[in-house]
């Protein structure tokens, strides 16, 4: 019987085999591509840009090629690259034609382009000039980030939409268990070509809208078993994305074979932000989501994750200068100066008050410096406040800044706590930079912010975050800005928000000094409700932390 059952299913198998055979000519009329003709459009800019055209008959798709070991498909047989090697070049490309089944015939083509493109401090920094292993910045609040791509966008901008904003905080998520183990090394054998391998220790993160590509179907990001071995071309170009030009350094990388950093997006090509010799923050806009704008911060000293977030002083060790307040009176002539008047149009901000030193608007007493703006007769204006400043006296370039404070109330108060570029007489606003470490105004009475000032950002247009602190005006609360050659953090009550990435090419690489006012109305301060009488700003202290 059972002999019997085996010999009726190899006669279904059979009858089955003969049954496609007569019923379907597929293999019959798949043809291999024929007449493949490559067209190219090399562009005489400078910029290394040549489109292929790549058409044949019985063709699918097509793939192209190229000597730095990077490859890419193009169903419609159009793609443009950029080749950077500086100068006149000829390079050959292999181009392939797809038919159904996956037959394919290939053609061989030369192209001569000029690019006069070229980043060496990049590949330098990269690479240490050999190789250099990089790691996910683990214990850096926002080392992972997305915004919309478009152009309102800046590098700080993104932190707002969505961001991993705690250290380690990829470590803490169990979809993200893989991430902290990432090694991503860079190689240079002679200063000019730069090679890439990622090394995922068997498993990458990746976006939820990918995981089809390793056979998951997770709804969230989920790290899947992943292969990322293998040596990866990595070519260099001018950056063509939204980020106005003085937000970044101007360097796009495209990675390979189709590498990435860390978390899988669907895209092998990372804009460099910044880039210094520890640090590199990458930007990539996602590839089946052109809207939106990914960023990774990369460190070249791995963080070590028991140690946890370094207390800070750790990173600012030394007290420079401070004012605790504690002598009651005027404050104190060897950290303090004054800014006495209305200036040009309020300063240039359209403010109402007129400052004075007199102890109705500045005294010290209790502990505390006390600014008080109050609504007067003087000297024609119909406010006074008073604003102090350390120029000339406390000068300092990077540390940490704390500042502990309650702010006035009233809509139309604008107190704020900030510092200015100590060369802004040669080098005029916004060109000598302004750091705002917080700014709060009376009409968002629970809202505070953090602003940079520079070339390209300023007035309405600076730099800015807001947080929300609902006992602003009634409780004292801690402003700290932590300032580096790499970074401007913004905290208040050791609770950072804003992120500024800082470079060379910023005015923040140089001495500022410390301004504590008050103003009102003005530009940002608006109206000031007919009510009003006054209001005071209380500062406990002022302490600077620098590093050895």
């Amino acid at each position: 019987m059972k002999k019997l059952i085996q010999i009726a299913s190899y006669c279904f198998i059979l009858f089955t085999v003969l049954s496609c055979q007569d019923d379907d000519n597929t293999l019959e009329q798949i043809q291999v591509p024929q007449n493949l003709e490559v067209a190219m459009d090399v562009t005489d800019d400078g910029s290394g840009n040549v489109t292929f055209t790549a058409s044949a008959d019985n063709a699918v798709t097509y793939r192209f090629s190229f000597p730095d070991g990077s490859t890419t498909v193009a169903p419609s047989g159009v793609y443009t690259k950029r080749f950077t090697k500086t100068g006149l070049n000829t390079y050959q490309v292999t181009v392939l034609a797809y038919g159904q089944a996956g037959v394919s015939s290939s053609r061989l083509v030369e192209v001569t382009v000029e690019s006069d493109f070229s980043d060496p401090d990049a590949i330098e920094l990269l690479t240490g000039g050999d190789s250099k292993t990089w790691y996910w910045a683990a214990d850096v609040p926002n080392h992972l980030g997305v915004g919309p791509n478009n152009d309102n966008e800046n590098e700080n901008y993104f932190w707002a939409f969505f961001s991993f904003t705690d250290p380690f905080a990829l470590a803490a998520n169990p979809a993200a268990s893989c991430a902290y183990d990432d090694e991503f090394i860079f190689s240079t054998s002679n200063g000019e070509n730069l090679t890439y391998e990622y090394d995922n220790k068997g498993a990458s993160f990746f976006n939820r809208s990918y995981a089809s590509v390793v056979g998951g179907q997770s709804p969230d990001d989920s790290c899947y078993e992943f292969d990322t071995s293998g040596e990866k071309a990595v070519t260099l170009a001018p950056s063509e994305s939204v980020v106005a030009p003085e937000r970044k350094r101007g360097t796009v990388m495209t990675l390979g074979d189709d590498g990435f950093v860390g978390y899988y997006i669907g895209t092998n090509e990372y804009e460099i932000m910044s880039l210094t010799e520890n640090r590199m923050l990458l930007r990539a806009v996602q590839g089946n989501d052109q809207g939106l704008a990914w960023y990774v911060i990369l460190t070249s000293q791995k963080p070590v994750q028991d140690s946890g977030p370094q207390e800070e002083e750790d990173d600012f060790p030394n007290l420079v200068w401070s004012d605790e307040f504690d002598t009651d009176g005027a404050p104190d002539a060897s950290n303090w100066t004054y800014d006495l008047g209305n200036g040009d149009a309020g300063w240039g901000n359209s403010e109402l008050q007129y400052y004075t030193d007199r102890s109705e608007n500045v005294i010290v007493e209790d502990g505390l410096l006390k600014i008080t703006a109050q609504r007067e007769a003087f000297n024609g204006f119909n406010f006074t406040s008073a604003r102090l400043k350390s120029e000339g006296l406390q000068e300092f370039t990077y540390g940490r800044f704390k500042i502990r404070a309650k702010l006035p109330q009233g809509v139309g108060t604008w107190p704020a706590i900030w510092m200015l570029g100590a060369d802004y007489m040669t080098n005029p606003w916004p060109g000598a930079g302004e750091i705002d470490i917080m700014e709060h105004v009376g009409r968002n009475q629970n809202e505070v912010l953090s602003t940079l000032h520079l070339p390209g950002n300023s007035g309405a247009n600076g730099i800015s975050e807001e947080t929300t602190v609902p006992t602003a005006s009634t409780e004292f609360h801690v402003y700290t800005a932590e300032w580096t050659e790499t970074q401007i953090r913004f905290y208040v009550d050791d609770e950072v928000y804003h992120i500024f990435e800082n470079n060379d090419s910023t005015p923040f690489n140089k001495d500022f000094f410390m301004i504590l006012n008050v103003a009102m109305g003005g530009n940002l301060g608006g109206d000031v409700e007919a009510s009003f009488q006054e209001s005071m700003m209380e500062v406990d202290y002022v302490r600077v932390y620098q590093r050895d």
